[in-house]
């Protein structure tokens, strides 16, 4: 991905020297990651469509919507990175700090991305802010550990990272390059567009009145839509000329590793389908794919369409 020398976010917010302690319930749950330009206005992306294609799944008004213009990567998130001493990964070290920048530059990207689908449909995109943090994190979701992995919380519209995990990403998860992290922000970044459309607020209400299996299945489709969101992301990216040969097939590949399905593998030697609540491999890669070819929102329909 060839990132350098391009712009940086400034909504990178570093609490990595003082992250940790507390409890905060001023919005809803966590959305774990199970993970130059605008875009054109010539594009046949319409974004109303999609507000009004999950309304209709939904059944509510999706004027109260467009009228008003969390989710995470992995299953569970993951264990702590240690280095070779058996210490935990120093995130002050200098790499760690061109990670950061690497982290503001997909932000960046991101931004720009949305902000010109938005305008191209006549809406106003709200930049979220992206929280790095070691350790452990206070939000207006609660308290999260860098364990939970990464994850976006509707209540304050921030996007919250502990870079060890781009180590479990390549170390544990076997998914390396950067556009496998590249995804990862750009999955958060996925759950932020849900939020702004009121998807997610939507998502968040009729869980509360279903069973475990039921939820787990609208989860699905949640993560699966941010997969397909991150999938437009790279669209446009790739038209920047910003991608390099393999960078979509490392995303796909990540993907590919966090799926419900070949993370039990791993972890238990089985599966258990009812409790997927982000999607198999299979469907991860399809979805994030499906949105990378078309660039458009209307191909993310993961409610009315089959998954």
């Amino acid at each position: 991905m060839l990132w350098r020398g391009r712009r940086q976010s400034d909504n990178v917010e570093d609490q990595r020297s003082d992250s940790g302690g507390g409890f905060s319930d001023q919005g809803g749950g966590q959305f774990r990651i199970p993970i130059g330009g605008r875009a054109g206005g010539g594009s046949s992306i319409i974004l109303v469509i999609l507000v009004v294609l999950a309304g209709w799944y939904f059944g509510f008004d999706p004027s109260q919507i467009l009228g008003d213009g969390g989710g995470g990567l992995v299953p569970g998130g993951g264990g702590q990175i240690t280095d070779d001493s058996g210490s935990q990964d120093s995130t002050g070290a200098p790499a760690s700090d061109e990670m950061k920048q690497f982290v503001a530059t997909v932000l960046a990207e991101t931004e720009d991305t949305w902000t010109g689908i938005f305008k191209a449909n006549g809406l106003t995109y709200e930049d979220p802010k992206l929280v790095l943090f070691s350790g452990q994190i206070r939000s207006a979701c609660g308290f999260a550990s860098s364990a939970a992995g990464p994850f976006y919380c509707p209540g304050d519209h921030k996007v919250y990272l502990d870079m060890t995990f781009f180590q479990q990403l390549d170390q544990q998860f076997g998914a390396s390059g950067e556009f496998a992290r590249a995804y990862v922000v750009a999955h958060e970044v996925g759950h932020h567009v849900q939020n702004l459309t009121g998807i997610m607020q939507k998502f968040n209400q009729m869980r509360q009145g279903m069973g475990e299996a039921e939820a787990n299945q609208m989860s699905v489709r949640v993560e699966l839509q941010a997969d397909c969101f991150a999938g437009v992301w790279a669209h446009y990216t790739a038209q920047k000329g910003i991608l390099e040969q393999g960078d979509m097939e490392s995303a796909l590949n990540a993907a590919k590793q966090i799926g419900d399905d070949t993370l039990q593998k791993k972890m238990q030697g089985y599966v258990v389908p009812e409790s997927f609540n982000h999607g198999t491999s299979a469907q991860r890669q399809i979805w994030l794919a499906r949105g990378y070819k078309s660039g458009k929102l209307s191909d993310c329909d993961t409610f009315n369409n089959p998954v």
